[in-house]
Parts: C-alpha cells; structure tokens; sequence
C-alpha cells in the first residue's frame, strides 16, 4: 500500500477485520439458505453458465457468497485482504476442494495474466480507492469471454422511497434499541470512510458502466436487485424487511471481448 490512499486502506482493512467475528449477525451478510441463496446465485448461475469455470471471488469476506459459487461446480479462489475475515471462511469452508483462499488486495492481487474465466464480488466496487485502475486489474485477470458479475449499490443516500423506510427504521430503533450487530451508513467510522473514497458520495449503475466501457469490457449489463431483496424480506423482522427498501441496489454483468 503507498501514496496518499495507504492510511485510508488500512482503515478499510481494520474496519473490516474488527468486524469479522460478528459480521454474519448483521442483515445483508449472511445469506440464508433456500429463497435468499437462489435469488443470490441466479445471477451467477446465468452469467458464468453451467460448466465448471475458475471464478475469482474478490472481497470474500466470511465466505458467504463463496458458497453459491462453490456450489454450482466452479473452482473458485476467494480472496480477501483481511486475515481475519479470511480466518471465518477458512473455518467455515474447512476442508472443501476446488476452494483456494488468498490473502490480497483486490485493487492489485498479483494474480497471472488471463488467469479466469469469471470475477464475482459483493459490496466491494462502492470502497476501491482507485477504480478506473481496479477495472484494468480485473479485466487483465479474466480471460477473453470471461465475465465480471458486480453486485453493488449506493449506500451514501437513501431512495427516494427509502427516506420513509429510514424514518420507520429510526422510530423502532429508539422504542427497541439500536441493532448492534447492523452498521450500514450509520456508523461513524463506516461514514468516515465514506467520505474519503471516490464514490463516496454514492455509486450509481449509469456511471459506472461508461467507466467498464472505457476500461475495454463490452456487454455490459444492468440487471435488477429486486428479486433479492424480495427473498431477503421472506423471513426477516420489520426493521430487516425495511432494510430492503432503503438503498438502490444492482447488479452488473461486463464481458471481456474475445480478440
């Protein structure tokens, strides 16, 4: 890590690594298993097609999306630049095949040349320090044809729609208490972070496909979170099910073209 973004890497890196050990209790991480996992690994299963691929999965975490793609066959290498949320999936996934965990920086992993056939990550795009970058990295990884399947949001401000649902979480947060597990754009630090970061003020799917275009990606399409959050509200509390409603969410799929 260098240059001015090295105090703000590490801050992201110790956010997440203090918040390893309860990460899976707070809403939107864990993944539950039935509706939830099907709406999550639909996507995938579309994007990357049936045959066993090598996926790069970045910004893994505790491992939760690790387990979708594992389960659709892929030999997949899960990476994360925190040892400690790599230590929860290592714990999680023991003893797996076709599962390789590495410990890097999902800006510049280190990792060969046209090395896979597909990228998959969660909530990562919204934090990268240097996208344009980052884009280059992940497009030289991928073979020709290979696919990058985003699924991100803009988390700096609520929908329109999501104004009222952030009022009615409030109101339930100060008659039950505040959820200490959830931190979302509520934290400080989370907020603090924010800030300092290039979409930092919200990442939106209109902007960030012209950037994939200029990167050398092609196909790019924008596809709907709606289905998701449907299966995430199936069995979730009140304030879990108006969680869903707060942040505009999507999920992106980019080509790299074959020659």
């Amino acid at each position: 890590m260098d240059g001015a973004n090295f105090d703000l890497k590490e801050e992201i890196r110790d956010y997440w690594s203090k918040r390893s050990e309860t990460f899976d209790l707070a809403f939107g991480h864990k993944i539950a298993r039935g509706a939830e996992a099907d709406a999550w690994q639909k996507p995938i299963r579309t994007a990357l097609g049936l045959q066993p691929k090598q996926v790069l999965e970045l910004a893994c975490g505790t491992g939760e999306v690790t387990q979708l793609i594992h389960d659709l066959g892929h030999d997949v290498t899960a990476l994360d630049f925190s040892e400690a949320m790599l230590a929860v999936a290592r714990r999680k996934h023991a003893g797996k095949a076709r599962l390789r965990f590495l410990l890097a920086d999902a800006e510049h992993t280190m990792e060969p040349d046209e090395a896979y056939d597909a990228i998959v990550c969660r909530h990562l795009v919204w934090t990268l320090t240097r996208p344009e970058e980052t884009f280059r990295e992940w497009f030289r990884l991928l073979k020709p044809g290979g696919r990058l399947v985003i699924f991100d949001g803009d988390w700096a401000q609520p929908k329109l729609g999501g104004r009222i649902a952030t009022m009615l979480i409030a109101l339930i947060d100060r008659i039950c208490g505040a959820d200490r597990n959830y931190d979302g754009a509520l934290s400080r630090r989370h907020a603090r972070i924010m800030e300092a970061l290039p979409f930092g003020d919200g990442l939106h799917a209109d902007v960030l496909a012209p950037i994939m275009e200029t990167v050398g990606f092609a196909e790019i399409e924008l596809q709907s979170h709606s289905s998701i959050a449907k299966a995430q509200r199936k069995n979730a509390n009140l304030r879990n099910k108006l969680r869903t409603f707060v942040y505009g969410r999507f999920i992106l799929v980019c080509t790299r073209p074959t020659p």
